[in-house]
Formats: structure tokens, C-alpha cells, sequence
């Protein structure tokens, strides 16, 4: 009987360093062949609300699986079906909400380790929401960072980030009045918002930097000007199939092959297979787009230990009262 994990035990099982571990792993596996991804896919309810999936499989792992989501003026609800990639038996339903921050950040903090300068200890961030929470915890976790600057429009929401993050990081967080005093100077820059016009311009980068932009993956919206993606030296995405069809970021500035060519995936970089950051005034960028396989790869760790801590609560289907998996049995 597969096993409910509800977003309680996930938080309850899931912290940065597991997340960071599993997805680094899962570019590794990535980039040897050993584990398969198909881009996110989107179905539209006009006026009503989107229904979102995105597949993959990890037969190092022995996982495979699609994180499956609606959204629509009413909220998200996030969805992973976990499966045994050998005998295909279901394995786990897990709310997936906090999963999908956590990953997301330790996206960003992979390719934190990767491309930015190893000296790099100032941060500027714009987005005070939760999606920026996990991104600065997941950087703070692969460089030592003395000095945050957030920005967000809302005043009292930014101070109050400001104050609930210094705490919990034990770093200095400073609320900025504006994006530019948020990332001017900073070593690395995020972004981390819903908005559909650019937040961060390639005149406020400072040489050196290295950039982390999470929150646009419409065609249509963007987060970085022309200019901003024109500075980047080293340009890294997490597929770069997915990023042709998403990233507005990227689309609207490379328009062609010629430009995606200079475009390299975080699965080459991890795997040294491909070349990052080689001097210390390069400017690099990782555009997240957000890909299955990392979603896999944190659901398949929650539920081993799921599975050692006895958390969570199993539900019949497809099976008779009392079995259990292949991969149950063979434990």
C-alpha cells in the first residue's frame, strides 16, 4: 500500500542538506543517463485555473515519478506520485508544496557552489516571499555569507522577512527601500518574484557576480532586462528544453540557436563536463526553470526516511489489505 506523506511530515523529514545532496545528485545522474526528465507540460481552464505536470525517472535511485499542481486564484495544491521504476508499484503520495520550495532553493544552491566566486559572502535579494526564504537558506548552506539585503514592494512584509530571516540564518539581513540598494554590489544576486516586467537591471551587477533568477517560468513574464542577460558571461540552466519553453528571461534576449548555444545546462557543470565560472570577474547566471528529476530526487529521500521514522499513513489501492511493495519486501 503506498504511504501518505501529508505536508506536515514532509516538514517534519525534509531539511536543506538532504535536499542539497539529492539534487546535486540528481544532475549527476542527469548528465551520466541514468536519470530521465520530461519538461513541464501545462493545461489551461480559461479564467478558471492551470493544471501543471512534469515527469521523471531515476533508475540509479530506482525511483520514478511527476510532481503533478494546480493553481488558480484560490492557491497551489502540489502533488508527487512516487513509483518503484522497477516493478512500477506505488510507492507514495506526497503533498508537495514545501518539497517544491525546498528543491527549488537547493537548485539555486548547487549552482551556488558551482558558479559563484568561492570568496562570494554578500547577498541581494529581491522577493520576500516563501520561495525567497528557501533560496537564501540553501545559499547560505554553500558559501558563508556575511551581509543579506532584501528587497520586496511591500515595507512591513520585508522588514519582517528581514528580521525572521537574520534570526534564523544568523546572518545580517538588512531590509533595502529599493531593488537597486538590494543587489548593488552584492557577490550574489536573486530573484525571486512573480512579476512579469523586470526587477533586476545589468547596470546595478556588480563584476564578479553571480546570480540565481528563479521567478519567471512563463514565455511571458521575466525578471532580468536585456541588458542583465547580455552581462552574464557563463549562462547555466537546468534544461535547457524546458528553458526554450519557459524562460522569458532567456527567450526574449537569445531569440535564436546561435544565442542557446552559449547556454549550458547545471547537469554538464556539476559533472565537469562543461565549463563554469573561469575568472574571478565573470559574471555568471543560473535561470531556474525548476525540473522533475530534482522533485524526484527529494521525494524519493523523504520517503526512506519516511520509511525509517515510521511517519506517515498508508492508504489501499491496487493491493489487498496488509501487502506490501517489491521494494518494501526486499528491505
Amino acid at each position: 500500500m503506498p504511504l501518505l506523506l501529508t505536508e506536515a511530515d514532509v516538514r517534519s523529514l525534509l531539511t536543506m542538506p538532504l535536499a542539497l545532496e539529492a539534487v546535486e545528485e540528481s544532475f549527476r545522474r542527469l548528465a551520466d543517463g541514468s536519470a530521465l526528465v520530461q519538461p513541464r507540460r501545462r493545461l489551461n481552464v480559461p479564467g478558471q485555473s492551470y493544471l501543471h505536470y512534469m515527469a521523471a525517472a531515476d533508475s540509479a535511485a530506482g525511483y520514478m515519478g511527476m510532481k503533478i499542481y494546480t493553481t488558480s486564484r484560490h492557491g497551489l495544491r502540489f502533488l508527487v506520485p512516487l513509483f518503484d521504476a522497477q516493478s512500477g508499484d506505488s510507492l507514495a503520495l506526497i503533498e508537495a508544496d514545501y518539497l517544491g520550495q525546498v528543491r527549488t532553493g537547493a537548485a539555486s544552491g548547487v549552482a551556488t557552489k558551482f558558479l559563484a566566486r568561492a570568496d562570494a559572502s554578500s547577498v541581494g535579494i529581491i522577493g520576500t516571499g516563501s520561495q525567497a526564504r528557501t533560496q537564501l537558506e540553501a545559499v547560505t548552506a554553500v558559501r558563508k555569507v556575511e551581509s543579506v539585503r532584501a528587497y520586496g514592494r511591500d515595507a512591513a512584509r520585508r522588514e519582517r522577512f528581514a528580521r525572521e530571516m537574520a534570526e534564523r540564518l544568523k546572518v545580517p539581513v538588512e531590509a533595502a527601500d529599493s531593488a537597486e540598494r538590494a543587489v548593488r554590489e552584492a557577490a550574489i544576486l536573486i530573484t525571486a518574484t512573480t512579476s512579469t516586467q523586470p526587477v533586476l537591471a545589468g547596470s546595478w551587477i556588480a563584476p564578479g557576480a553571480h546570480i540565481n533568477a528563479i521567478g519567471a517560468n512563463f514565455p511571458q513574464k521575466r525578471e532580468l532586462d536585456d541588458e542583465a542577460v547580455r552581462r552574464c558571461d557563463v549562462i547555466v540552466v537546468d534544461s535547457r528544453e524546458q528553458s526554450k519553453m519557459e524562460a522569458g528571461d532567456l527567450i526574449d534576449t537569445l531569440r535564436d540557436d546561435s544565442g542557446w548555444g552559449r547556454v549550458h545546462e547545471l547537469s554538464d557543470i556539476v559533472s565537469r563536463k562543461g565549463k563554469g565560472r573561469t575568472s574571478a570577474d565573470q559574471v555568471t547566471l543560473f535561470k531556474s526553470s525548476g525540473i522533475a528529476s530534482e522533485d524526484i530526487a527529494v521525494a524519493g529521500r523523504i520517503y526512506e526516511l519516511a520509511i525509517e521514522r515510521h511517519v506517515g499513513k498508508r492508504i489501499e489501492m491496487w493491493q489487498k489489505e496488509g501487502s506490501r511493495s517489491a521494494r518494501e519486501r526486499n528491505a
